[in-house]
């Protein structure tokens, strides 16, 4: 049997020992594992952040993939372990909304809340914990030796976009700023299409408003005109992005020198995207 593959998503960084001392532990379980690093470079503590990463990243990987998530991981009354199969994958975390994005479009197999804790000393439950579990997995162990079966997840509230009652307004937040300084926002686009019904619609984020989302960036450019008359670059838009998230983007913007959306329109995480549709 091919050794499962685990894939590693934390806001360890990059400077300090914590994500290599995780590959090192797994390796010297298992030194023929496949370690896939996602990111290490989610902002401290954010759980919206890390959703949205692993709920665009895992369905890349093949079936029997294990996924380690290690954000907000410390173990307390209100902070259990949990390990999932979803999807024919599985993921390893703290119950703490982390995986109520992907939850909301796929229901679990099954959930596990982790009881291994009083057989393991551990100050680094992702290292100490989530490591032994993934390498349970990935030697065919089942969920059920490692956990009592539980029927539910932590919700986290602003994953989840609210809609007014007249269904005329979605209200949406700023769930994941990208390299580009993009804002993503936790509005996708079958949710947003269920609420438009084919209506006209305006986007507000700030002080700024859009009347058009686009399908690609480079929907903004009028090809039609010579390059040297576009004036395009640096342009405020709105796209549903490759993931299919509406996303407030600045075209070939870049923080260092053009300016970002975030950056130019001041458009940080959690802040306020609206949607209104209008009566046609």
């Amino acid at each position: 049997m091919p050794m499962a593959i685990i894939t590693l998503t934390t806001d360890f960084g990059e400077k300090d020992h914590y994500a290599g001392t995780i590959k090192g532990e797994i390796y010297s379980e298992l030194p023929d594992a496949k370690i896939v690093d996602i990111s290490h470079s989610v902002s401290p503590f954010n759980i919206p952040e890390a959703a949205y990463i692993i709920s665009n990243s895992y369905s890349s990987f093949p079936k029997g993939t294990i996924h380690v998530i290690g954000i907000d991981s410390e173990l307390n009354k209100e902070n259990k372990h949990i390990a999932l199969k979803l999807d024919d994958h599985y993921f390893i975390c703290a119950n703490n909304g982390i995986m109520s994005m992907i939850c909301s479009e796929i229901v679990p197999e099954k959930i596990v809340e982790i009881n291994i804790h009083d057989k393991i000393e551990s100050s680094f439950p992702v290292l100490d914990v989530f490591v032994k579990v993934a390498c349970h997995i990935a030697r065919g162990g089942t969920l059920e030796v490692i956990g009592k079966t539980i029927d539910d997840i932590k919700p986290i509230k602003n994953l989840i976009p609210f809609v007014n009652e007249e269904k005329n307004q979605i209200i949406g937040s700023v769930i994941y700023i990208d390299n580009y300084g993009n804002v993503v926002s936790n509005i996708n686009r079958k949710f947003f299409q269920a609420i438009q019904k084919g209506r006209s619609y305006e986007v507000y984020a700030r002080s700024y408003k859009f009347k058009t989302i686009f399908n690609k960036y480079s929907d903004i450019v009028n090809f039609d005109l010579p390059s040297e008359k576009r004036n395009d670059e640096g342009k405020g838009m709105v796209v549903f992005n490759s993931s299919n998230y509406l996303e407030i983007a600045v075209y070939k913007g870049n923080p260092d020198n053009v300016g970002s959306a975030s950056s130019l329109m001041g458009l940080q995480l959690l802040d306020t995207i609206t949607v209104n549709f209008m009566k046609d």
